[in-house]
């Protein structure tokens, strides 16, 4: 959930502003959500981004401070234009265009591994430069700013990033929309970063050329993978852990079958099942970034992490869902 302080939501004067949101990873989906498949999203609410908006005066001009980039923003390079656009937006929504800030952004959220991290940061920007103006975003708006910043960064985005940083429970995206799912019982799963960037433009290109050479069978895959999310919408409700892990392996074999694993994944997806885990998959657009796997519980997954960095990975984080993950 993105967070910001409450207040009215009529602009008052500017004030020191803040906010907060976190980052995500999917379920499964992967791929096949860009065909209109759904997809299953898990907030990771260990890794946060939090945004502070301090109003300047106009002879001081815009600037941020953050690991990409601190200076002027008329000096930002390409990779903090998304972060740029985060407050200039909103300052417009705000009918605030000529207001200059500073902005700081501290991020946990790995960039290029499928976390979420360019919609992460400009969740917790947005809701900081309207806090700052002692307002409150509704959801849809707050929604269309994020998505704004997330066309700079990535072209065409579907909006799953942008609903996943701000969902504090696991949600079913389908079609552009998203409903929380109710669960029974509870899970906790492995995040583990391979250290290599993903790729998931070249990714996404590479299923579509794959589709456009032979569409029988690549839609087949895809609507296989729209199968398992469903499948694993079920158990998630159901309680049922042993049921998902194999909607999980199950799916990892389907993106292997598209081509998205790669050596490093598919390292850690094997390290992750030698240590039990009860099922283990990529998760994110492929070719480098993340693996996902759900172990039995809380301390299961202290081990199966342990196991995963033995096994070469760069970082893990554990997210739990339900009441007693």
């Amino acid at each position: 959930m993105t967070s910001n302080h409450p207040a009215d939501a009529r602009p008052t004067g500017p004030r020191v502003g803040s906010a907060s949101s976190h980052g995500k990873t999917i379920l499964i989906g992967e791929h096949a959500v860009v065909y209109g498949e759904p997809a299953l999203v898990l907030p990771v609410n260990d890794v946060r981004v939090a945004a502070t908006v301090t109003p300047v005066a106009d002879s001081a001009g815009s600037g941020l401070q953050s690991a990409v980039h601190t200076g002027p923003f008329d000096l930002a390079p390409a990779a903090v234009m998304p972060t740029v656009t985060a407050v200039t937006a909103t300052l417009r929504h705000l009918h605030a265009e000529h207001q200059h800030v500073h902005v700081r952004v501290d991020s946990d959220v790995p960039t290029a591994r499928g976390m979420g991290s360019s919609a992460a940061v400009a969740a917790a920007v947005t809701a900081a430069v309207a806090d700052a103006f002692g307002v409150v975003l509704d959801p849809e708006t707050h929604h269309e700013l994020v998505q704004e910043c997330e066309r700079v960064a990535h072209g065409r985005p579907s909006g799953l990033d942008a609903r996943g940083v701000v969902a504090d429970v696991p949600v079913w995206f389908e079609g552009g929309r998203i409903e929380p799912v109710q669960l029974s019982g509870a899970f906790a799963f492995v995040v583990a970063d391979t250290g290599v960037p993903g790729h998931t433009r070249q990714a996404v290109a590479a299923v579509r050329a794959r589709r456009d050479g032979n569409p029988t069978r690549i839609d087949a895959v895809i609507g296989q993978i729209g199968d398992l999310a469903r499948r694993a919408r079920g158990t998630l409700v159901d309680g049922d852990a042993q049921g998902l892990g194999a909607t999980m392996d199950a799916a990892h074999a389907l993106l292997t079958t598209l081509d998205v694993s790669s050596d490093d994944l598919d390292h850690l997806v094997h390290a992750a099942r030698a240590a039990g885990a009860l099922g283990a998959k990529l998760t994110g657009g492929g070719r480098g970034g993340c693996v996902l796997a759900l172990a039995t519980d809380g301390e299961h997954a202290d081990r199966i992490a342990a196991a995963l960095r033995g096994a070469g990975a760069a970082a893990t984080w554990t997210t739990r869902i339900g009441d007693r993950a």
